[in-house]
């Protein structure tokens, strides 16, 4: 695999370089100190994948990346930031993974791990599946040991309040959101409606409603192996939609 770095700071183009010479497979065939170097580094040397800091003097690793996705073929990148508040608008471009500074050995290993099991078409496929077509986000990102993963919303089965925290239960696993449940009940609406004051559910997912012996009413959802409970004030509601879907 062909890698680009690019970051402003020597020194952190340095480690990641090192780190990257232990990664079989892998050779570092450049690097670049700004967006715009970036871009001509890039159409020369044609890597697969590019290391991308996000603040940089010039053009910013945000614009450099929208850029790369129009080079053919586009390369895959990976975010790496000291900063986590750009996640959201990094994973506007095809970018397939998003690394907070400092950068593990496992952390890079995994990032390299997932760009050679996605090949080009799938590059383009995911830059466009970024916003649907009424504007509203696609993905939501989610921090993780990793750094910070995308996770697709029509892959969501039930949004959970917890704590400070949203918890949103996918096929993949779960995810902790920063987002609130009244913010993700309004920005999606019409996909998600809420059986609980601290649960929202995917309505395309949802495959019946239950009662037990108590009078207590659960929702089934598809691929998720537990019964959301319903509150009791969203049991009709709740009805009355599935009656019109």
């Amino acid at each position: 695999m062909r890698v680009l770095i690019v970051d402003d700071e020597p020194l952190a183009r340095d480690r990641l370089r090192r780190m990257l010479s232990a990664v079989d497979n892998c050779t570092v065939v450049g690097d670049a100190g700004s967006g715009e170097e970036a871009l001509a580094v890039a159409k020369e040397l044609v890597p697969d994948l590019v290391f991308m800091d996000v603040r940089m003097p010039g053009m910013d690793g945000l614009a450099a990346a929208q850029h790369l996705a129009k080079i053919e073929p586009p390369p895959a990148v990976v975010f790496c930031t000291a900063y986590d508040d750009y996640a959201v608008e990094a994973f506007s471009t095809q970018a397939i993974g998003y690394l907070l500074k400092p950068v593990k050995q496992v952390e890079l290993e995994n990032a390299i791990s997932r760009t050679r099991r996605v090949n080009k078409a799938q590059l383009h496929e995911l830059q466009d599946s970024r916003v649907l077509k009424n504007g509203k986000q696609s993905h939501l990102a989610s921090k993780s040991r990793r750094g910070i993963d995308l996770v697709a919303i029509n892959d969501i089965r039930l949004f959970q309040a917890d704590d400070k925290y949203v918890r949103a239960h996918h096929s993949q696993g779960e995810s902790l959101l920063d987002e609130t449940l009244k913010y993700l009940e309004e920005e999606h609406d019409g996909r998600f409606v809420r059986i609980h004051r601290n649960a929202l559910v995917s309505i395309p997912h949802i495959e019946g409603i239950d009662r037990n012996i108590n009078g207590q009413f659960f929702v089934r959802l598809q691929g998720l192996d537990f019964r959301p409970q319903v509150s009791r004030r969203h049991v009709a509601p709740l009805r009355k939609l599935l009656e019109q879907i």
